[in-house]
């Protein structure tokens, strides 16, 4: 289960006419500015608690920034499906894999305020649009423009998830009244080129520090399942727990979802108790972040859905779809919110 995924240089994976290399873990990995709050040897010493010691620790610090009975539920909505250029090896929406997604043209406005006019009924108070994008132009920039436009005023908080961002690109979106970029940074830095070879991970960084610098509220996680190490889960959450200024203001953990074309599809299932710590540990590093269990919830059983709402996860994104792969249905999510006793909270900002 934690023995992690290696792929050598001369691995490929081939999709259409297409074949990618993906690279091994690279030596020269840069290290973010960093606030140095938490060292990893500490954070995996919260890993290897007991678990009641655990859980318990982190509904101490959930009860000190959260009523625990409340849960945010967020919408995304895929708003340019498929034909990314990345290889991000967990991703159907990528050029280099066979995986039945075709590629599609970014929505009108019209389509978008129906999705959320619809979401907003549901009860999500944010709503994220995302674009496969590597990194979006300026004549698409101008287009997500109108359609942040088009959420804030159907009275929803707006999130975009496009690919990286320049700091130019990040400005105009502030300008249109976005409220929360999404920009994960996937997994540790000596794990991500088992991953990802088309961007480096200071790409990632580079994003989020131009999103920041507008005033716009980050919102970084990852995937977990992915092959990794306990070890290198203890880095991603250091990563974003010691991101400086300050951790991410939405975290994101996403259980990975396997689909058959993409170079992770056998990837072995992690252990639903090992991701119950994973939402935790990321509880007790970041306590005022939003943690948000996001894809794959439609693997997890309703008991181990509430035992992570129990580690300290308070935000869910909800709907049939998260971007291309399966998500719980709204009547679902409803009755199991209902049955555990909780309430559909506000957003935080």
């Amino acid at each position: 289960m934690d023995t992690p995924v290696t792929h050598s240089p001369a691995t490929c994976h081939t999709g259409g006419e297409q074949t990618v290399h993906f690279c091994a873990p690279r030596n020269n990995q840069p290290v973010p500015q960093s606030t140095n709050r938490w060292a990893v040897e500490d954070i995996e010493a919260l890993f290897a608690l007991p678990f009641p010691e655990l859980m318990f620790k982190a509904q101490q610090v959930h009860r000190e920034h959260f009523n625990p009975a409340e849960v945010e539920f967020a919408t995304l909505l895929s708003i340019k499906t498929g034909g990314c250029p990345e290889d991000c090896g967990y991703c159907p929406q990528s050029v280099h894999y066979d995986t039945g997604v075709d590629a599609t043209k970014l929505m009108e406005a019209d389509k978008v305020r129906e999705a959320a006019e619809l979401a907003k009924a549901a009860g999500a108070t944010r709503f994220c649009m995302g674009a496969a994008w590597r990194a979006p132009k300026d004549r698409d920039i101008e287009n997500v423009v109108t359609l942040i436009k088009t959420v804030k005023d159907v009275g929803l908080q707006a999130c975009c998830t496009l690919g990286m961002l320049t700091k130019d690109h990040a400005e105009q979106l502030k300008e249109a009244g976005l409220d929360y970029y999404n920009h994960n940074l996937d997994t540790a830095p000596e794990n991500y080129g088992n991953i990802i070879s088309t961007r480096d991970y200071q790409d990632r960084l580079d994003t989020l520090e131009n999103v920041r610098n507008v005033g716009v509220n980050v919102c970084s996680g990852g995937i977990i399942g992915m092959g990794e190490s306990r070890r290198q889960r203890a880095e991603l959450i250091g990563q974003l727990a010691n991101l400086h200024p300050h951790y991410p203001d939405s975290v994101p953990i996403n259980n990975l979802v396997k689909v058959e074309g993409t170079p992770l599809a056998e990837t072995e299932d992690i252990d639903p108790l090992e991701f119950v710590r994973m939402i935790a540990v990321a509880r007790i590093t970041m306590p005022k972040a939003r943690v948000r269990l996001s894809a794959g919830r439609s693997a997890m059983a309703d008991t181990m859905q509430a035992l992570c709402f129990m580690a300290g996860a308070n935000s869910i994104f909800y709907g049939e779809k998260l971007l291309t792969t399966g998500n719980p249905d709204v009547e679902a999510d409803l009755k199991l919110i209902e049955r555990l006793g909780m309430t559909a909270g506000k957003s935080g900002h």
